[in-house]
């Protein structure tokens, strides 16, 4: 691609006076970023310039909505090696497509950044923060190359990188938003469809994913191994592939999970942790609705809080791995669209405990190969049966003494 006339360039030094580029000297992009004084500021004419482009100082990069960075489709197109850089109003497409080398539209190092209202698009990653501290990350719209869910790459990934926020971005066409190693982020008020995992979080405490938007993932929030989060306010919907579900933990304790709404999963929320593990999750006032399953326990007591959750047209409302698993659980004032119980004295609680007992869902539960034929009109048969003259002792999942009426 051919340099471009670059109109007259301000660079901005604190008590000096302004430096001006004459408007007649042709100059490349990289050229005119290594020209500009550490703290100065590159305001782009409207048209397209060629990366990839490599930063090595503070400064103020701002393409005003109009200017476009292209890379070669090899390699990343824009690198921040420094800190206190800001990237501003910039259409970046591009990047190479190798996961070796995490080709990326944007890949930032350092530290105190600002990454505001850019345009990604054609690229593998999109934006990758490499130890990355203290940055803002807000107001992008990331948009993955056009290749099958198993070859794209991460909309967005933080890699040891903490004290970060990610908020109000627009990502689709991903693979995942994977957290790996960055504790201490906030990571709100972003959405993201059409990918595999919404957010994939790996040994990163102490994360705020709040108010963000997940749909047509494979799995949508799933956390591994990461202790003390808090999942609040969020949305996922259409999280169907059969081994995940709208959100997913895993050995990952003491996680604060409240007004979220989970729809049209294939699980509303499955734990996952083996009978050694410790920590409680605290459930409340949450949704689940429109799941397959509302609740999934695989292999653990639990001894989770539940409490004022909603539970509307699952089609199972608890699955659990084998009898005793989710036993130790604790249950109080959640609506339960199946409750058959009155409330004689309309104070909005239902006169007796909403119970629920494992009758023929026993079958596809503990034998997985089952599954296939759940809620056929054979299961639902066995099922009646069952609870009409049970042929053994039906298992008790869990009991709420006080299940709210509305």
């Amino acid at each position: 691609m051919e340099p471009r006339r670059l109109r007259t360039q301000r660079f901005l030094l604190p008590g000096l006076l302004a430096l001006l580029l004459p408007t007649a000297v042709a100059a490349s992009l990289q050229d005119l970023i290594d020209a500009t004084p550490p703290g100065g500021s590159v305001k782009l004419a409207p048209g397209t310039y060629a990366g990839p482009i490599r930063i090595v100082k503070p400064l103020l990069l701002d393409g005003g909505g109009k200017a476009s960075i292209v890379g070669t489709g090899k390699g990343t197109v824009l690198t921040v090696a420094a800190n206190g850089v800001t990237l501003r109003g910039l259409n970046i497409r591009g990047s190479g497509e190798s996961h070796d080398s995490i080709d990326a539209g944007i890949l930032l190092e350092g530290d105190d950044h600002r990454v505001e209202d850019n345009v990604i698009e054609d690229v593998l990653f999109g934006i990758h923060l490499k130890q990355v501290n203290r940055s803002r990350i807000a107001n992008n719209r990331v948009t993955g190359k056009d290749l099958s869910q198993g070859m794209r790459g991460d909309a967005i990934r933080l890699w040891y990188s903490r004290h970060n926020l990610v908020e109000n971005n627009r990502f689709q066409r991903a693979r995942d938003l994977t957290f790996a190693n960055s504790a201490d982020n906030r990571i709100v008020g972003n959405r993201f469809n059409d990918g595999r995992y919404g957010m994939h979080i790996i040994f990163s405490p102490r994360l705020l994913i709040e108010n963000n938007h997940l749909s047509d993932t494979g799995t949508g929030i799933i956390v591994l191994y990461s202790p003390d989060l808090v999942l609040r306010g969020n949305h996922v919907a259409h999280a169907l592939t059969g081994g995940g579900g709208g959100i997913v933990f895993k050995e990952s304790k003491d996680a604060l999970v409240e007004k979220n709404e989970v729809l049209h999963c294939s699980v509303g929320l499955r734990v996952d942790a083996p009978p050694e593990s410790v920590g409680k999750l605290t459930v409340r006032n949450n949704r689940f609705a429109h799941n397959i399953v509302g609740l999934f326990f695989y292999g653990e007591e639990g001894g989770h809080t539940f409490f004022d959750n909603r539970f509307e047209n699952n089609l199972s409302t608890v699955g659990i791995s084998a009898p005793g698993a989710g036993s130790a659980n604790v249950w109080r004032g959640n609506y339960w669209d199946e409750y058959q119980g009155f409330d004689r004295n309309h104070d909005g609680i239902g006169d007796t405990p909403h119970e629920i007992y494992l009758f023929a869902d026993r079958i596809w539960m503990e034998t997985p190969m089952a599954t296939f034929f759940r809620n056929s009109p054979v299961l639902e048969m066995l099922d009646f049966l069952e609870r009409l003259a049970p042929f053994s002792s039906p298992h008790l999942v869990l009991r709420d003494p006080a299940p709210r009426m509305r």
